[in-house]
């Protein structure tokens, strides 16, 4: 059976203290940094070559896609 990671804070605080307030917006700050640059970096990893063909579909020649996805 897995062991529970307890998250509560050691040592001596009040319910209502400001610094507690202030720690968890700070964790919040810090998990919802985490989740959007997670969600950027699939966003990024699999965006980035539709990116390239729509972009050289705009270009002023108007190349056909064979064109664009051929290696030469």
């Amino acid at each position: 059976m897995a062991s529970r990671v307890s998250l509560k804070a050691k040592g001596k605080s009040s319910k209502g203290s400001k610094g507690s307030e202030d720690r968890s917006l700070l964790d919040s700050a810090k998990e919802w940094t985490t989740w959007g640059l997670k969600k950027t970096k699939v966003i990024a990893h699999y965006g980035f070559i539709p990116l390239i063909i729509i972009v050289g579909m705009n270009t002023d020649p108007k190349p056909q896609i064979s064109q664009l996805l051929s290696p030469v």
